[in-house]
């Protein structure tokens, strides 16, 4: 999170019909072998076998609408990647890495003449950071895919490297 962000904080997720259904804990013993993002929805769903373990709410980019071509330009990357490593000792709780840039974007930046960017993470909230019950947060990563500490520890747990991510517009 860059200095001097503020993380904008709302009450009010009860009528979103995330509630509920968000706080019930998948079992430890599953394993995801797919993810997606719905960032229109700002969702990311937990799959195995075609159904749905679980769904989370997410804050995305501060740039959220379009795909990311470019570092530095706060999108959240859009496409197939894979989830190819865990992170213990992230500044965000726990992380998990996203395999961008693909070869695809790693093209397109090349016809425009920028750098594609990487680091782009799922990770939990910017380490001392203490959120008030019930409240979630808007989009405010550089184009990561961000969840509550909670919902982080639970996702690293079900989701083994490898596991393929699909994020969509």
């Amino acid at each position: 999170m860059p200095k001097g962000m503020v993380l904008v904080l709302f009450c009010g997720l009860a009528g979103t019909g995330l509630v509920g259904a968000a706080d019930v804990p998948i079992p430890s013993s599953a394993v995801a072998d797919k993810v997606v993002v719905l960032k229109s929805e700002r969702k990311l769903i937990l799959m195995k076998n075609d159904k749905v373990l679980k769904t989370y709410r997410i804050a995305l980019g501060t740039d959220p609408l379009g795909a990311k071509t470019r570092r530095g330009d706060h999108k959240t990357p859009e496409g197939s990647y894979l989830l190819d490593r865990h992170n213990e000792r992230s500044q965000f709780h726990r992380s998990i890495h996203i395999s961008y840039p693909n070869a695809d974007d790693r093209a397109r930046a090349g016809r425009l003449g920028v750098s594609p960017g990487g680091d782009i993470f799922l990770h939990g909230l910017p380490n001392g950071y203490e959120p008030s019950p019930n409240q979630s947060f808007a989009d405010w990563t550089d184009g990561c895919i961000a969840v509550t500490d909670p919902e982080i520890d639970e996702i690293f747990r079900a989701v083994p490297d490898g596991t393929p991510i699909e994020i969509k517009p």
